[in-house]
Parts: C-alpha cells; structure tokens; sequence
C-alpha cells in the first residue's frame, strides 16, 4: 500500500463500522425469530414475524429520506455520529423489551439509524477516495456488512444454548457496544473535502485533501490538481443550478433524472435479488432444506454468514479492475440461475405440509442428495451477490450524482433500497408460507431481469473521478472548462478563484510540469 494513502484507508474502514451495524441488525433477527424464549414472549405468526422484521425497515426508509437534509446542513462526519447514537438507543429498546409495542419502537428507532448511516458511510466513503480505488473503498461498507451479519450469525448460535430470556436479549443488546466505538471513532474522521468546498471551507478542504493523498503536503501536485478540479466544479454548479429537491426531477445538460432513476433501479434491484429474503428467514429456509433441528439450523446459518463475508472480498480487491458492468451482469446471471434451480429441486423433490408447532407451511425434502444440494446452491447465490450486488449496489449510485444535490439524491436511492427491502421482509414469510417453492422462482427470474438491464442501460463509471461523471450521463463538455483550465483552476474570467488558498497559488509552476503518473495505481495492496 502507497504509505500517502494510509490515512484515506483509515477513515474508510473505520466509517465502515456503520456497515456493521447495518449487517448485525439484519442477521440477528432471523435467529431471534426461530428461538423459543424470543417466541414465548412475543408469540407470532408469518404475519407478526413480518412485520417485526419490517417495522425496522420502515424505520431505515424514513432515515434515509431524512438523511439528505443531514448531510448538506451538517455534514458527513456528524450525521454519521448522530446516526450512531440513535442505534445505541435503538438496541437498549429491543434488548429490555417487555411488550411488542417496546420491541417495534426499538426496531424503528434503530432503523431510522441504519437509514442514516447506509446512506451517509458509501456517499463519505466515495468523496473522501482517489478515482482509482474508489470501488474498493466503497466496498469496505459491504464488507463490513456481511461481517456485522457473521458475528449476528454466531451470537445467535452461541446464546440458543441459554435457557432463560438472555437467549434472546443478549444477541439484540450486544449491538450497542460498536454503535458507541463508532460514535468515539467519529473523532478521527476528517470532513469531506468535497462537502467543505461546497460550504466556502477552502482553507479546511485542503487540509484534510493534502491528508488523504500525500500526508499532509499541501503542495502535491495531485492534491493542487484535485482541489482545483472539485473547486472549479462547485463553481460550475452552483451557476448551473440550485441545490433543491427539484433537481433530481429535471433533465437538464446533466441528465440527473436520468442518473436518479438508474439510482433508485440499482438499489431496487438489489433487494429484488433476493438476499435478505435468505438472511432474515435463513433459519427457517435451512428448515424446509432438510435441517429440522434448530441447532443445525442456526449453524448452517453461521457458515452462510462465513460465505457471505469471504466472497466480499474479490470485489474490495479487484472490483477497480473488472468494471462495475461486468461484475453486476455476472452476479445477477449467477443468482438468478442459482434461485432458479433451487426452486425446481423443491418443487420436484420437496412436499409441502402444514407444521401446527409454528403455525404455517413448510417444505420437507424427500432425499437427503437433494437437501445438501439446496444448501450449497443458497451459499453459491450468496456468494454470487457478495462479489457483485452486494458492493455494487452502494457504489454505483455513490458515484453517479453531481455535488450540488448528492445528499439529497442518494438519500432518495437508499430510501428506494430500504422501500423495497421493506416489502420483501413484509411478504416473503408469507410467500414462503403460500407458494413456498415458487418463491425462489420469483427471484431467479428477477436476478435474470437485473442482468439484462445493467447490460441495456447502465454506464461504466470505473475509473473516472466524481466531477467526470457529466462526461458520463450529461452533456455538459461546452459548459465545462478545459482539462488545463481545471487543473489551474483557471475561472471563466481567467483568473485564479479570490478564495483560493496561498499554497496554490505558489505551486502553479510545480503543478505544470508533473504528469498524472503520479497517480497511485489500482495495484495497491489492501491493508492487515
């Protein structure tokens, strides 16, 4: 790793604990639901186990909506503190549960966190990376998550041997303690220099750039010449258009409709895979795949959480390589094709009856070939998603946005992910309870439906800078200055900015005679 970007690498992984959050919430319920002190206290049918699972997305759609507000007026950095101690609040009201109504609270109230943080970790990750390793940086938010999904995972497997209400309350309290090591961590992370520009903090904004590219030299030509291109592209926005909710309805020389709708598709379809389906009822699908005791269960549940963590990281090391085209169109082929088998194993070797125990349908297997066969192919689809639409999904609308209504159009695509994400842990129990089978026909013909899409309408962005985005889905090159204008930070009026801080006006003759082989390669070798 090139020692000028250990501190960029640094904020981004210590960020990335908001993914863990994220992760630990979504894997800890599927074994909560299935143990027998959590359901004798809060007795439930397919209906009631959707609805505890959906009200915490309800919570994350409102958060996310809130969250564009958040980070234009305060920033990144605090809207990810705020966030963090809303989950700890959040925790402490599930773990003391006593009745449904304190237990829905708590799941909202941390909810509305995870809207927060799943919105604001990808969108500071993105502003604060170098173009090319953008994509492995981002995807530490994903890796981080299926991280916080093992541990729930284990937790969940280790305190099922409790025979007491600990059983339940320990795996739902535990999830404060790295809520408050984020919160504390917030302390180390600088502002996004971007968010700085936009706010006439230009003194700060190369500060914390000279930081995150060169240890602290303000005079690197690289961070002369990323200063001045997002300068100048703050500039360019700001006579171009206002920072309104309006925005992201209008075409416009930026095409941002556009870039909204391919947005709020990509996060859409990331839910329509399937995944959380397979992590919030993973229990109860290892059951109808043969498993019947609960133990057995819970640990196939514990190694899908392994898989799903260990197939995340071909994308933090090479997903700046492959392209964010060919990693989605692969992974939704992979998934739809492995979803697609599954329910045809089902349907041929699988017999549906009524359980009374719990109340509702389930499939048995008639051969033990067939059950060890369902099993591995869920862990060849998760594995599938964990390298493609599993980072894919928060880096790709992280990227595409212009500054000036970044916040507000990415908390607009998280909310469109936690919608739909809503209505999957809403209506799976019950699709799994009705046409069980048919259920994972459903999403082999989506994760199908994906990869033709990415492959029909979605642009490549890897390798380009954020402000090189226009290039991209607008049409906005006569607007724009030169690459030389740019890169001096020359104005329409060719002068130098007024407010352009002394360091860079002293370099200007350094600046000209280095080239862009300056740049860090994408072979960087990831930190630990």
């Amino acid at each position: 790793m090139d020692t000028k970007l250990f501190f960029v690498y640094l904020c981004a992984i210590f960020s990335a604990f908001g993914g863990f959050l994220f992760g630990y919430d979504i894997g800890v319920i599927s074994g909560v639901l299935t143990m027998p002190h959590f359901r004798e206290r809060f007795p439930s049918t397919p209906a009631v186990e959707g609805s505890i699972v959906s009200s915490f997305l309800a919570g994350c759609f409102v958060g996310a909506l809130m969250s564009g507000y958040s980070a234009d007026r305060f920033g990144r950095r605090f809207s990810i503190l705020g966030g963090s101690i809303i989950f700890a609040v959040g925790s402490v009201l599930q773990a003391t549960s006593a009745t449904f109504a304190q237990l829905y609270i708590g799941r909202i109230v941390s909810g509305i966190s995870i809207g927060i943080l799943s919105m604001m970790v990808p969108l500071y990750q993105s502003e604060i990376s170098p173009k090319e390793i953008r994509g492995r940086l981002v995807s530490l938010q994903q890796f981080s998550i299926t991280i916080g999904i093992a541990v729930s995972f284990w937790i969940d497997y280790g305190s099922a041997k409790i025979d007491s209400p600990a059983q339940w309350q320990i795996p739902l309290g535990v999830q404060c303690i790295p809520a408050v090591l984020l919160a504390i961590g917030t302390t180390i992370l600088p502002f996004s220099p971007r968010w700085l520009l936009d706010h006439d903090r230009d003194d700060e904004a190369l500060i914390v750039l000279s930081k995150l590219r060169a240890n602290g030299d303000k005079n690197d030509p690289i961070v002369i010449e990323e200063f001045n291109e997002i300068k100048e592209t703050v500039r360019f926005e700001r006579e171009l258009g206002a920072k309104s909710y309006l925005e992201l309805v209008k075409r416009g020389p930026e095409n941002i409709r556009k870039r909204v709708i391919l947005g709020v598709a990509i996060q859409a379809f990331q839910q329509l895979t399937g995944m959380n389906a397979i992590m919030y009822y993973a229990p109860q699908i290892f059951t109808s795949a043969g498993l019947a005791d609960n133990s057995a269960t819970l640990l196939a549940t514990g190694i899908n959480g392994i898989v799903n963590m260990v197939a995340t990281i071909p994308a933090i090391l090479w997903i700046d390589t492959w392209g964010r085209r060919p990693t989605l169109i692969s992974g939704g082929t992979l998934m739809g094709t492995f979803m697609l088998i599954i329910g045809i194993i089902l349907a041929v070797h699988g017999t549906v009856y009524y359980d009374s125990a719990i109340g509702k349908h389930s499939l048995h297997l008639n051969s033990t070939a067939s059950s060890y066969s369902v099993i591995v192919l869920i862990y060849l689809f998760v594995a599938s998603f964990a390298y493609s639409w599993g980072p894919g999904g928060w880096i790709y609308p992280a990227e595409i946005f212009p500054l000036r209504i970044r916040g507000k159009a990415l908390s607009l695509t998280t909310a469109s992910n936690w919608l739909f994400n809503f209505i999957i842990g809403q209506f799976v129990p019950i699709l799994l309870d009705s046409i069980t089978w048919g259920t994972y026909i459903i999403f082999g013909v989506l994760g199908l439906t994906m990869a033709v899409s990415i492959f029909l309408f979605f642009p490549e962005t890897k390798g380009k800078t954020l402000e090189e985005m226009d290039s991209i889905f607008g049409d906005v090159k006569s607007a724009l200055p030169t690459h030389t204008e740019a890169k001096r930070g020359i104005t329409d009026g060719g002068t130098s900015p007024s407010n352009e801080p002394d360091e860079i006006k002293k370099t200007e003759q350094a600046r000209d005679t280095e080239t862009k082989e300056n740049i860090p390669s994408v072979g960087i070798t990831f930190p630990g």
